[in-house]
């Protein structure tokens, strides 16, 4: 069995030959003393986490899992030592803000370092990614007050945070939910009701976890409109550590991510306060679902990067068959697989597909870093067009096709991807969860095809032509690049045309949207899949002229997106036929038939 190795080398090659990330950094003051070397430290430091503690602990992790007892909940062996490493290398605020004990880095640094701890060990990552995001949204929205109470503990990693959005009547649509927050004369609110499915909502890593919930103030409007914010801890900090009224109801028993806790919580009038304004609350916890989202995305390339490498080392070793041509193992009683067109065909679309994904990962971070950081406010604006159209469909993207890459490397080992002594059948399962939770992959399928596209009203979907242009315009007069511009070109003609059908149809059958939304972002993904392989060509050109370093990376590049580019974006076709074949089909038999 494999263990994970952190891709350093694929890392370093999008990050500083592809973004170029230290001179977007040095053109934000915030982040205008990060240099290369450092970066490269973070990515090093990480690394060795990443092997040499979490993933470790993984499969032991899987198959205690947690358990409940008393209404504790008690993390596997080894949880509690990894994550006292964790916090004490001060990974919990590696994206803080500095005014309060963080270390500012940008997000596309922290991408990558969240691939890791994903490919690791998916369960134990999601305790302190959730309190990366909560931290943030309180850095962003809470009073100056909590900000100094609540932020240095959390980014210590001495507390841990959550979200907790779901209730068992109200999913996707917030709207729904029902519990309450009564004010009361000291300014703070009691906060009543129940939520499911809370990652870390209980667990024994930290002294204290801090809540962020969403809750209905007694004059609130009806709907997502009224619903506000609130941070409430599972002990009171300021009362000599007394218990709030916050307590675990049950843990679920889960189809994967078993290491890490999913709970029901119950808040019984536990003391709250208000984050953000009164009837805001959604506005404040988007701030932070954005990161989440694509944290969340992440875990689907960490999983599949887990899973090639387990692959790929078995393809290598395991003898079976001979080559067609002429044996390649002539000695040997077979030929390894790898001469078998369709074990390659399975771990190159694997590669193709995680690479790009790692590339656009990398960019839609270096745009939320230019939304926030950025001193020119028309750039800040600007990237803030992108990161809302491009969120979403990175979210399901990662996810989606981390997932059928983890299936397709188990595919690859036959009967043994499917036992436990490989490691893959605990990454199909782990990577299942990504799809389904921060938003199903449907949901972010429609927000794309509703809100940013049909319904786009600020240009969104234009921003990011003009990106695609201004790039084909800087590369187009290499002839060399035509075969990679060329299917690049095409697509993006196709989906202007796609887009402006959906449009059309929308208008007259509102039904057209949902019926083309996943096939939508599907489309929309190829493209940027497309998009992100060129600028690679790109880097990897410019690594092969300076005649310096490793070639056979460069070429290997180049070969990785040639099988992208002939094997893969003709299903950009097919998705294209799909969106137009309307939603009479989809919306023809009645609901009492199903």
């Amino acid at each position: 069995m494999a263990g994970y190795q952190a891709p350093l080398r694929d890392m370093h090659f999008v990050l500083h030959e592809v973004q170029r990330a230290a001179s977007l950094c040095l053109a934000m003051p915030a982040t205008a003393e990060l240099t290369t070397d450092l970066m490269d430290a973070v990515l090093e430091s990480a690394a060795q986490l990443a092997t040499e503690v979490l993933a470790p602990i993984n499969r032991s992790g899987d198959e205690e899992g947690c358990r409940f007892e008393g209404g504790r909940v008690l993390t596997p062996a080894g949880f509690q030592q990894a994550y006292k490493a964790f916090a004490d290398g001060g990974w919990v605020g590696l994206c803080g803000d500095p005014a309060f004990g963080g270390q500012g880095m940008p997000k596309m640094l922290a991408v990558l370092v969240e691939e890791m701890l994903m490919g690791a060990n998916t369960s134990f990552a999601l305790y302190p990614i959730l309190s990366a995001g909560a931290s943030l949204a309180l850095a962003r929205h809470a009073s100056d007050e909590l900000k100094a109470l609540y932020l240095p503990r959390l980014y210590s990693g001495e507390w841990t945070g959550t979200m907790c959005l779901t209730e068992a009547h109200a999913g996707t649509d917030l709207g729904l939910l029902k519990t309450r927050a009564v004010p009361v004369e000291d300014g703070t609110y009691l906060i009543t009701g129940s939520k499911i499915f809370i990652t870390g909502g209980e667990h024994d890593l930290s002294s204290n976890i801090i809540h962020l919930v969403l809750a209905r103030l007694p004059d609130a409007p009806a709907g997502p409109k009224g619903i506000s914010l609130f941070l409430v801890p599972r002990h009171l900090p300021d009362a000599a550590d007394q218990r709030n009224g916050v307590s675990c109801g049950a843990i679920e028993h889960k189809m994967g991510i078993k290491a890490s806790a999913t709970c029901v919580i119950n808040f019984d009038g536990a003391r709250g306060f208000l984050v953000g304004e009164p009837n805001k609350g959604l506005a404040c916890m988007f701030t932070m679902m954005n990161y989440e989202r694509l944290s969340i995305g992440l875990q689907g390339l960490g999983l599949a990067e887990h899973s090639l490498q387990t692959a790929s080392a078995y393809a290598r070793e395991r003898l079976q068959g001979r080559a067609t041509q002429a044996p390649a193992n002539p000695m040997g009683p077979a030929d390894s697989i790898l001469v078998h067109p369709d074990v390659r065909r399975m771990l190159l679309g694997i590669r193709a597909e995680l690479e790009a994904g790692r590339a656009l990962a990398v960019y839609v971070a270096s745009q939320l870093d230019m939304a926030h950081f950025h001193q020119d406010a028309r750039v800040r604006e600007r990237a803030a067009r992108l990161v809302a159209l491009l969120t979403p469909v990175a979210k399901a993207a990662f996810s989606d096709r981390g997932f059928e890459g983890c299936v397709q490397a188990q595919q690859v080992l036959g009967g043994h991807g499917y036992v436990r002594e490989w490691g893959l059948e605990q990454n199909v399962r782990d990577a299942r969860i990504a799809q389904i939770y921060e938003g199903t992959n449907g949901i972010q399928a429609l927000d794309l095809a509703g809100r940013k596209v049909t319904r786009d009203q600020e240009g969104l979907l234009a921003t990011l032509y003009e990106e695609l242009e201004v790039f084909m315009d800087t590369v187009g007069g290499d002839s060399v690049m035509q075969e990679f511009l060329s299917p690049l070109q095409k697509n993006l003609k196709e989906f202007r045309s796609v887009t402006a059908w959906l449009q059309q149809a929308a208008a007259t059958d509102p039904d057209e949207t949902g019926a083309a939304s996943v096939p939508y972002l599907r489309l929309l993904s190829q493209l940027l899949y497309c998009f992100m392989w060129c600028r690679m060509v790109v880097a990897a050109r410019d690594g092969l002229a300076r005649a310096t370093g490793d070639r056979q990376f460069y070429e290997d590049k180049l070969a990785i997106a040639r099988f992208f580019m002939v094997r893969m974006m003709p299903a950009a076709l097919a998705l294209s036929a799909e969106i137009k074949g309307g939603c009479a089909t989809v919306m023809a038999l009645p609901a009492d038939r199903f």
